[in-house]
Protein backbone atom coordinates (compact mmCIF):
# COMPACT_ATOMS: atom_id res chain seq x y z
CA UNK A 1 0.00 0.00 0.00
CA UNK A 2 0.93 3.19 -0.90
CA UNK A 3 1.69 6.14 1.77
CA UNK A 4 0.40 9.44 1.40
CA UNK A 5 2.11 11.71 -0.98
CA UNK A 6 0.11 14.95 0.30
CA UNK A 7 -2.06 16.22 -2.34
CA UNK A 8 -5.14 13.42 -2.01
CA UNK A 9 -6.49 11.25 0.30
CA UNK A 10 -8.98 8.24 0.08
CA UNK A 11 -11.67 8.91 2.66
CA UNK A 12 -11.06 5.42 4.25
CA UNK A 13 -8.46 2.66 3.57
CA UNK A 14 -11.33 0.24 3.88
CA UNK A 15 -13.03 1.05 1.27
CA UNK A 16 -10.42 2.91 -0.65
CA UNK A 17 -8.81 2.18 -4.12
CA UNK A 18 -7.57 -1.12 -5.57
CA UNK A 19 -5.16 -1.05 -8.57
CA UNK A 20 -5.83 -3.73 -10.58
CA UNK A 21 -2.58 -3.65 -12.13
CA UNK A 22 0.73 -4.97 -11.46
CA UNK A 23 2.23 -1.90 -13.75
CA UNK A 24 5.16 -0.19 -11.91
CA UNK A 25 4.40 2.71 -14.30
CA UNK A 26 1.00 3.39 -13.36
CA UNK A 27 1.63 2.62 -9.61
CA UNK A 28 4.41 5.49 -9.70
CA UNK A 29 1.87 7.79 -11.79
CA UNK A 30 -0.66 7.60 -8.99
CA UNK A 31 2.14 7.99 -6.41
CA UNK A 32 3.18 10.81 -7.75
CA UNK A 33 0.26 12.89 -7.29
CA UNK A 34 -0.11 11.36 -3.73
CA UNK A 35 -3.14 8.81 -4.41
CA UNK A 36 -3.36 6.32 -1.63
CA UNK A 37 -4.56 2.49 -3.09
CA UNK A 38 -3.39 -0.60 -2.71
CA UNK A 39 -2.63 -3.48 -5.66
CA UNK A 40 -4.96 -6.70 -6.45
CA UNK A 41 -3.84 -7.58 -9.42
CA UNK A 42 -6.65 -9.12 -12.08
CA UNK A 43 -5.71 -12.76 -12.99
CA UNK A 44 -6.31 -12.80 -16.11
CA UNK A 45 -5.21 -13.31 -20.63
CA UNK A 46 -4.30 -10.27 -21.31
CA UNK A 47 -5.54 -11.06 -24.80
CA UNK A 48 -6.67 -8.09 -26.74
CA UNK A 49 -9.99 -8.62 -28.56
CA UNK A 50 -9.35 -8.70 -32.39
CA UNK A 51 -12.71 -8.19 -33.31
CA UNK A 52 -12.82 -4.75 -32.17
CA UNK A 53 -11.77 -1.17 -32.48
CA UNK A 54 -8.61 -0.86 -30.91
CA UNK A 55 -10.28 2.14 -28.82
CA UNK A 56 -12.71 -0.33 -27.41
CA UNK A 57 -10.50 -3.17 -27.45
CA UNK A 58 -8.62 -1.31 -24.46
CA UNK A 59 -11.48 -0.49 -22.64
CA UNK A 60 -13.06 -3.85 -22.94
CA UNK A 61 -9.72 -5.37 -21.47
CA UNK A 62 -9.63 -2.57 -18.89
CA UNK A 63 -13.24 -3.75 -17.69
CA UNK A 64 -12.47 -7.28 -17.79
CA UNK A 65 -9.34 -6.95 -15.34
CA UNK A 66 -11.83 -4.34 -13.20
CA UNK A 67 -14.48 -7.30 -12.86
CA UNK A 68 -12.17 -9.43 -12.09
CA UNK A 69 -11.32 -7.54 -8.69
CA UNK A 70 -14.57 -6.18 -8.03
CA UNK A 71 -15.84 -9.77 -7.74
CA UNK A 72 -13.91 -10.30 -4.38
CA UNK A 73 -13.90 -6.54 -3.76
CA UNK A 74 -17.07 -5.25 -3.93
CA UNK A 75 -17.03 -2.70 -1.43
CA UNK A 76 -13.27 -0.70 -3.16
CA UNK A 77 -13.42 1.28 -6.17
CA UNK A 78 -11.24 -0.79 -8.18
CA UNK A 79 -9.41 1.35 -10.99
CA UNK A 80 -8.12 -0.55 -13.80
CA UNK A 81 -6.28 -0.21 -17.42
CA UNK A 82 -4.96 -1.15 -20.44
CA UNK A 83 -2.47 0.49 -23.04
CA UNK A 84 -1.54 -0.58 -26.67
CA UNK A 85 0.68 1.05 -29.71
CA UNK A 86 -1.34 1.25 -32.79
CA UNK A 87 0.62 1.42 -35.83
CA UNK A 88 -2.42 1.64 -38.10
CA UNK A 89 -3.98 -1.20 -38.21
CA UNK A 90 -1.10 -3.13 -36.10
CA UNK A 91 -1.23 -3.14 -32.74
CA UNK A 92 2.11 -3.44 -30.20
CA UNK A 93 1.78 -4.87 -26.84
CA UNK A 94 5.08 -5.74 -24.66
CA UNK A 95 7.40 -7.83 -27.16
CA UNK A 96 7.69 -11.55 -26.78
CA UNK A 97 11.82 -11.37 -26.36
CA UNK A 98 14.36 -9.37 -27.48
CA UNK A 99 13.88 -10.13 -31.49
CA UNK A 100 10.51 -8.93 -31.12
CA UNK A 101 11.37 -5.83 -29.15
CA UNK A 102 13.87 -5.21 -32.23
CA UNK A 103 10.98 -5.82 -35.00
CA UNK A 104 8.91 -3.63 -32.90
CA UNK A 105 11.72 -0.67 -33.19
CA UNK A 106 12.75 -1.35 -36.66
CA UNK A 107 8.62 -0.50 -37.65
CA UNK A 108 7.93 2.38 -35.14
CA UNK A 109 11.57 4.12 -36.27
CA UNK A 110 10.96 7.38 -38.30
CA UNK A 111 7.31 7.26 -38.00
CA UNK A 112 4.64 8.43 -36.14
CA UNK A 113 2.48 6.27 -34.08
CA UNK A 114 -0.93 5.96 -31.81
CA UNK A 115 -0.94 5.23 -27.92
CA UNK A 116 -4.03 4.10 -26.42
CA UNK A 117 -5.21 4.08 -23.03
CA UNK A 118 -8.38 2.32 -21.94
CA UNK A 119 -9.33 2.84 -18.53
CA UNK A 120 -12.27 1.97 -15.82
CA UNK A 121 -13.11 2.37 -12.44
CA UNK A 122 -15.70 0.69 -11.15
CA UNK A 123 -17.52 -0.14 -7.59
CA UNK A 124 -20.01 -2.69 -7.30
CA UNK A 125 -21.83 -1.92 -4.27
CA UNK A 126 -22.63 1.74 -5.19
CA UNK A 127 -23.14 0.20 -9.13
CA UNK A 128 -21.10 2.59 -10.26
CA UNK A 129 -18.88 2.16 -13.82
CA UNK A 130 -16.82 5.22 -15.47
CA UNK A 131 -14.54 4.56 -18.04
CA UNK A 132 -13.46 6.03 -21.10
CA UNK A 133 -10.00 5.59 -23.15
CA UNK A 134 -7.11 8.29 -23.95
CA UNK A 135 -5.16 8.64 -27.20
CA UNK A 136 -1.76 10.01 -28.17
CA UNK A 137 -0.12 10.79 -30.93
CA UNK A 138 3.15 9.99 -30.72
CA UNK A 139 6.73 10.68 -33.49
CA UNK A 140 9.62 8.67 -32.92
CA UNK A 141 12.92 9.89 -34.87
CA UNK A 142 14.44 7.66 -37.19
CA UNK A 143 16.46 4.98 -34.87
CA UNK A 144 19.99 3.60 -36.03
CA UNK A 145 20.68 -0.34 -35.67
CA UNK A 146 22.65 0.40 -33.48
CA UNK A 147 20.69 2.48 -31.17
CA UNK A 148 17.88 -0.21 -31.31
CA UNK A 149 20.02 -2.73 -30.30
CA UNK A 150 22.20 -0.90 -28.15
CA UNK A 151 18.20 -0.03 -26.39
CA UNK A 152 17.14 -3.53 -26.56
CA UNK A 153 20.08 -5.14 -24.72
CA UNK A 154 19.46 -2.54 -21.52
CA UNK A 155 16.13 -4.51 -21.16
CA UNK A 156 14.03 -1.46 -20.63
CA UNK A 157 12.15 -2.39 -23.82
CA UNK A 158 10.78 -5.99 -22.80
CA UNK A 159 7.56 -5.50 -20.70
CA UNK A 160 6.42 -2.31 -22.14
CA UNK A 161 3.76 -1.85 -25.18
CA UNK A 162 5.48 -0.87 -27.91
CA UNK A 163 8.86 -1.83 -26.80
CA UNK A 164 9.94 1.80 -25.59
CA UNK A 165 9.68 3.80 -22.35
CA UNK A 166 8.86 7.34 -22.72
CA UNK A 167 10.47 7.57 -18.92
CA UNK A 168 12.76 6.15 -19.50
CA UNK A 169 15.91 5.65 -21.77
CA UNK A 170 13.44 5.15 -24.88
CA UNK A 171 12.52 9.53 -24.35
CA UNK A 172 15.81 10.06 -26.30
CA UNK A 173 14.27 8.68 -29.14
CA UNK A 174 10.69 10.81 -29.46
CA UNK A 175 11.03 13.95 -31.23
CA UNK A 176 7.63 14.82 -30.30
CA UNK A 177 4.07 14.23 -28.97
CA UNK A 178 0.40 15.12 -28.87
CA UNK A 179 -2.00 14.75 -26.18
CA UNK A 180 -1.24 13.43 -22.89
CA UNK A 181 2.44 12.46 -22.06
CA UNK A 182 0.94 10.09 -18.81
CA UNK A 183 -1.27 8.48 -21.39
CA UNK A 184 2.00 7.51 -23.11
CA UNK A 185 3.68 6.43 -19.78
CA UNK A 186 0.28 4.41 -18.72
CA UNK A 187 -2.21 6.10 -17.63
CA UNK A 188 -4.22 9.47 -18.38
CA UNK A 189 -3.67 11.28 -14.99
CA UNK A 190 -5.88 14.13 -15.77
CA UNK A 191 -9.05 12.09 -17.00
CA UNK A 192 -8.39 9.50 -14.25
CA UNK A 193 -7.78 12.03 -11.20
CA UNK A 194 -11.16 13.62 -12.80
CA UNK A 195 -13.47 10.65 -12.72
CA UNK A 196 -12.02 9.67 -8.66
CA UNK A 197 -12.89 13.32 -7.85
CA UNK A 198 -16.27 13.09 -9.37
CA UNK A 199 -17.10 9.93 -7.92
CA UNK A 200 -15.83 10.83 -4.59
CA UNK A 201 -13.07 8.23 -4.05
CA UNK A 202 -10.74 11.14 -4.00
CA UNK A 203 -10.65 14.18 -2.39
CA UNK A 204 -8.14 16.99 -3.41
CA UNK A 205 -5.97 18.70 -0.61
CA UNK A 206 -8.10 17.10 2.42
CA UNK A 207 -6.90 18.13 5.59
CA UNK A 208 -4.59 20.59 4.00
CA UNK A 209 -6.56 23.97 4.12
Amino acid sequence: MTKPYGYFSFKSMETGLILASRSQRRQELLAQVGIVYRIVEADIEENLPEDLPTQEAVIRLAREKAAWVEAKYPDNWILAADTVVALGDVIFQKPRDELDAIAMLQRLSGRSHEVFTGYCLRHRALNKTREGVARTVVTMKQLTPREIEGYVKTGEPLDKAGAYAIQGIGAMFIEKIYGSYTNVVGLPLAEVVTLLMEEGAASPWEGKL
